[in-house]
């Protein structure tokens, strides 16, 4: 926009400079020269002035580039010379014969072996036995008829009545003679008096099977001990 104004102004100026200089030369000349119509005088050449086109900006320069880092210069150290080693020629030195020491046998000592003497076995004394207490006949049957009374209660918390005794009207009482040791544990078992049913009886034997029994009485924890214990089973 600046350039487009200052070329308007200065083709404005030349203009006006050439009239001027035109008009002062016509004035010159009337006055100089007498009898010279102006009429008669022909028009002045017009001055054509051209001007150039603004010459384009020159682009402007690149950016210089920075200048790249001066990489320092590797010097490899200097090899060092091998030192040359003086060469030393071995010398045979004569030795002096030397006889040999004289060989002196000696028999070798036999280290005696130790004897091994076994302790003399410690004998234990043996322990004198333990008076048994003395039990009496009638106490052993009155401890068998006690414990035959809790197996008895026992086994009758399990008692199941079989249908047809039931309904048939089956009763009786079935006699079990147990062995058994001194914890309680049954070692045999059989049918001591049988109800005349047989229903019956083998309904006892299951009975037993689901009985936990008590620890017997202290009397009878010595040895294995039989009981009969009877099973009754009643219509009510």
């Amino acid at each position: 926009m600046a350039i487009s104004s200052q070329l308007s102004f200065s083709r404005d100026n030349a203009f006006a400079w050439a009239l001027a200089i035109s008009i002062a030369l016509h004035t010159l000349a009337a006055i100089g020269i007498p009898g010279i119509s102006f009429e008669k005088m022909a028009k002045p050449p017009e001055l054509i002035i051209e001007l150039a086109p603004p010459k384009p900006e020159p682009p402007a320069p690149p950016a210089p580039k920075p200048p790249e880092p001066v990489k320092p210069k590797v010097v490899p150290p200097p090899k060092a010379k091998p030192i040359p080693q003086p060469i030393v020629k071995p010398v045979n030195i004569p030795q002096p014969i030397s006889e040999p020491p004289p060989v002196i046998a000696v028999a070798p000592k036999v280290e005696a072996q130790p004897t091994f003497v076994a302790p003399a076995p410690v004998v234990a004394k043996p322990e004198p036995p333990k008076p048994t207490p003395t039990v009496s006949q009638a106490d052993l049957d009155s401890a068998r008829n006690q414990y035959g009374s809790a197996l008895s209660r026992e086994i009758a918390k399990h008692i199941n009545y079989p249908g047809i005794a039931k309904m048939r009207g089956w009763q009786g009482v079935v006699e079990i003679d147990f062995q058994l040791d001194g914890n309680g544990k049954i070692l045999s078992q059989k049918i001591h008096t049988t109800s005349g049913f047989e229903v019956l009886d083998k309904q006892a034997l299951e009975m037993v099977k689901k009985s936990n029994f008590p620890i017997p009485p202290e009397v009878l924890k010595s040895s294995a001990f039989n009981v009969t214990v009877p099973v009754s089973f009643r219509l009510e």
